[in-house]
């Protein structure tokens, strides 16, 4: 969740004491708190600053008078408080919790969720959703680590206690080191803590696979959370939540409210309208957009779902309550009016909607689209310089052996070497007759095979000149000094392979002479693509990186090269595109 900068980051304002007293009363009642410890975790001079993740999912977060963040909330009027590592290292037993091995624990800071084989220890009766801490488990002792990450639970925890349990545990939504931890003072976690005093604060009896199914280590399973982690988005589908008719119902009773609140005057002119056109129109867009960190729903939000029996009953429900007006005119059912000065409209508090997340990522991909038209194609120009057998013939013919030259100078020179010599065939002045010039003919011809080369065509000359040359290249872009380098310049490589039977990569090569580093590229890519990337050296090569991209990503990685200025020229493509 905070893996990346906080964007859109505001002043931080200090909260009245009226609000900080219901915040408080909030936390104590949410957590089951005794007033002593509310004024500890909710101190005086609480101060509160508005953020948006790098997903966009707008939050509050709540600072202590020193700055440190203390409690944060996610999404439009999110109510749900949710601790930082900060306030459960005062009070760890703040959340039910469950640990995992060390090796786990860096991992998570790098934004990945935790997996169900990664957990050694947890408590009974956790239920899906439910917020919990996530420690360090420390082996054979019964000393347990302080709270280094907070999340939803993924699964309840009988599913936790299967033999050969499978896919994530826990969502994480923050994590010690991420970039709200660095809002703080960035301390040490504190000492661990005596096991049996966390049970008994919680009232909690913890399971402990190593005793139960009498494991002398985890560590085989360790070796392995790693790239188990790492794939998330791949390996294991997300967990789902199935709702009731009722909780349907509900929903899309916002849903209206949410229509109602955000219709504009133009658009409360366009009334009457058939009633299926104001559901398929303003109803429908308006439901919640569900946050990635939390579990998905598999129960579809429509009315045939709900308790209703039809749209009609709906919709004359939300009547009853004088929130709309209807009239059935020729046997189909009109909405007149709706009442957007209702007094549960007024009250409904705008959420992130279905309509929002799509109104935004249009003007995302605009905002793509403009930013590719500014972006200057990086350019690369071929050079080449007099090397060896090519030193002498550039010597005589009276040009620069030192200089650099390009494609159309090497035919420039060649061009003036034949004229004045008079080495156009007369037949055929496509053909160049290098047999009646001793030095033209030595440099480019092997000095052991001298057959064949009489006559040559113009073009195959500059080919057969250039490879007796010394290869370089520069590569220019707007903003930046150009970058002069020896060798021979190749295109950027992706390519699709499938590996661990249909399990399918894309690897990204070659990158480096385009000015392109190999950390920025995956972290991008990761983003663009959804998926876990990795850097590693090429293998089999003394130089030069290699980005891994789970999944066949190359349609995205070649837009995304593309947006950086890489002609597609320069883009070497192999594998099937599609994801």
């Amino acid at each position: 969740m905070f893996k990346k900068p906080l964007g859109n980051l505001k002043t931080s304002a200090p909260l009245r004491n009226s609000d900080r007293r219901k915040l408080k009363q909030h936390i104590i009642q949410a957590f089951s708190l005794d007033p002593d410890v509310g004024d500890e975790l909710v101190p005086d001079g609480l101060l509160s600053v508005k953020f948006k993740t790098h997903t966009d999912e707008p939050g509050v977060a709540y600072l202590g008078p020193g700055g440190d963040p203390l409690w944060f909330t996610l999404g439009i009027g999110g109510e749900e408080m949710i601790p930082t590592v900060y306030t459960l290292w005062k009070k760890p037993d703040l959340l039910p919790f469950l640990s995992t091995p060390s090796a786990v624990i860096s991992v998570l800071v790098g934004g990945a969720d935790l997996m169900i084989p990664g957990v050694v220890q947890h408590p009974p009766s956790l239920q899906a959703g439910q917020l919990v801490s996530i420690t360090e488990h420390i082996h054979h002792s019964t000393r347990i680590g302080s709270p280094l990450a907070v999340g939803h639970m993924a699964v309840d925890s009988d599913v936790l206690s299967e033999t050969a349990g499978k896919g994530k545990a826990v969502f994480v939504l923050h994590a010690w080191n991420d970039h709200l931890f660095d809002m703080g003072h960035k301390n040490n976690p504190p000492d661990p803590w005596e096991m049996k005093i966390l049970v008994a604060n919680n009232e909690q009896v913890m399971e402990d696979k190593d005793d139960v199914e009498n494991i002398v280590s985890k560590e085989p399973v360790v070796d392995v959370l790693g790239s188990q982690l790492e794939q998330t988005q791949l390996d294991d589908p997300a967990p789902t939540i199935e709702l009731t008719k009722e909780d349907i119902s509900s929903i899309l009773h916002d849903a209206l409210l949410q229509a109602m609140k955000t219709l504009s005057s133009s658009q409360t002119s366009a009334f009457p309208m058939p009633a299926s056109t104001f559901y398929s129109t303003y109803i429908l867009p308006s439901r919640p957009a569900q946050p990635p960190s939390r579990p998905s729903v598999s129960t579809p939000i429509d009315i045939k779902h709900s308790s209703h029996k039809s749209l009609a009953y709906f919709l004359k429900s939300a009547e009853k309550q004088g929130l709309l007006k209807l009239k059935e005119i020729k046997s189909e059912l009109m909405v007149f009016s709706v009442a957007t000065s209702h007094t549960d409209v007024v009250a409904h508090r705008p959420y992130l909607s279905l309509k929002d997340v799509a109104l935004r990522n249009e003007k995302r991909g605009q905002r793509e689209q403009e930013e590719r038209s500014r972006v200057k194609e990086l350019e690369v120009i071929e050079l080449w310089k007099p090397h060896l057998q090519s030193l002498k013939f550039f010597a005589d013919a009276g040009f620069d052996t030192s200089a650099l030259y390009t494609y159309t100078e090497i035919k420039t020179v060649l061009d003036k070497y034949v004229t004045d010599r008079q080495l156009v065939n007369t037949h055929d002045q496509s053909y160049i007759n290098v047999g009646a010039d001793e030095l033209l003919q030595t440099t480019i011809c092997k000095s052991d095979n001298p057959a064949n080369t009489e006559f040559f065509k113009r073009e195959q000359l500059i080919e057969h000149l250039s490879d007796k040359m010394q290869s370089w290249y520069k590569t220019c872009i707007e903003g930046r000094d150009p970058v002069l380098k020896k060798g021979q310049i190749k295109p950027i490589s992706v390519v699709v392979k499938v590996r661990q039977g249909r399990k399918a990569t894309t690897l990204i090569t070659g990158f480096e002479p385009f000015l392109l580093e190999a950390v920025t590229l995956a972290e991008e890519l990761k983003t663009r693509c959804a998926s876990s990337t990795s850097v590693s050296p090429v293998p089999g090569k003394s130089s030069g990186m290699e980005v891994l991209v789970q999944g066949k990503q190359i349609k995205e990685v070649t837009e995304f090269l593309v947006s950086q200025g890489i002609p597609k020229r320069w883009i070497h493509t192999e594998g099937t595109g599609k994801k």
